[in-house]
């Protein structure tokens, strides 16, 4: 199972800090280096010193590495226009060698739009523009050097586009859609996404969604095999009861949730969560890494789910 870190850094992280949990990732050998798209923290704390871009930061990482893949999960449809975000994430993957991957979804945190002043629509057009986000694009990187492109939308018309720039990665950047939503959710990774994503769900929550979207490629002549299936769950691991308390300490979390809800506790406890995710179908694992400062702690993730 590829393994790969996921960040929270609106919780309150430099780009120092996430440079370090990056390069600290690529040389334990974990497959990718992720990050959350938010400006405003969530629950306690205030979030200092700040919020850092995503995109700025991962066109950083990606002069600052060489290995591992970078990406959002996941960039909000409401945070850019469709055809400067499609610019952005091609000149990222051009910086980076082609590494980048784009998780996007429908934005849903309003506290966050308030704060920062972005427009927060109500949730159908959200996810209308999404969908159309995703044909724009699309249709940008798809679209043959020297032609021009064009897209009759409600939301995002283009007309006569030059289409650049263009990503490196053959097809365009791989783009990850995820969530737990019933219909268009499923519809979108079917059209658009080389990987589906399920966030902090349970194992058999994570099956059970798993299966929709696969019936959900299937109603749209699509192999569900050629999606990737994958999950997000929170980590605490430790040696001991001792360490796996002191993680949990660390972030504000009780270790009995931990345990219920994430790859937590000792290595064979979380040995065993893995284990059967993968029974569940999970082919790629995001570990969210909430304790930016405890570099030891991705080193002990990694040794106990590869032991």
């Amino acid at each position: 199972m590829d393994l790969r870190i996921f960040t929270e850094p609106q919780q309150g992280a430099t780009y120092d800090d996430l440079l370090a949990v990056a390069r600290a990732s690529e040389d334990l050998g974990y497959d990718a280096f992720f990050r959350s798209d938010h400006y405003l923290h969530m629950g306690d704390g205030d979030g200092m010193p700040g919020p850092t871009d995503a995109w700025t930061t991962l066109a950083g990482l990606a002069r600052e590495t060489s290995r591992i893949r970078l990406g959002t999960l996941v960039s909000s449809a409401t945070f850019r226009l469709p055809g400067p975000l499609a610019v952005t994430v091609a000149q990222v993957d051009q910086m980076s060698g082609g590494r980048v991957e784009l998780g996007i979804g429908a934005g849903w945190f309003e506290a966050e739009h308030a704060a920062y002043g972005i427009p927060f629509p109500p949730l159908k057009e959200r996810f209308d523009r999404l969908e159309e986000q995703l044909a724009v694009i699309t249709g940008l990187w798809s679209a043959p050097a020297g032609s021009s492109w064009e897209h009759d939308g409600s939301h995002y018309p283009v007309s006569d586009s030059p289409a650049l720039a263009k990503p490196v990665q053959e097809g365009g950047v791989p783009i990850v859609v995820g969530g737990a939503g019933k219909r268009r959710t499923p519809s979108l990774a079917a059209r658009y996404a080389a990987e589906f994503n399920v966030p902090f769900g349970s194992v058999e929550e994570v099956g059970r969604l798993f299966e929709r979207v696969d019936a959900v490629c299937e109603d749209h002549g699509r192999d569900p095999v050629s999606l990737v299936h994958s999950a997000a769950q929170v980590v605490c691991v430790g040696a001991d009861e001792a360490t796996v308390r002191r993680r949990a300490a660390a972030i504000g979390r009780d270790t009995d949730e931990l345990r219920a809800n994430g790859v937590a506790g000792t290595p064979e406890e979380a040995r065993d969560r893995v284990g059967r995710l993968a029974e569940a179908g999970v082919q790629r694992l995001y570990l969210q890494v909430l304790d930016l400062a405890d570099l030891d702690h991705l080193a002990d993730a990694r040794a106990a789910l590869t032991a």
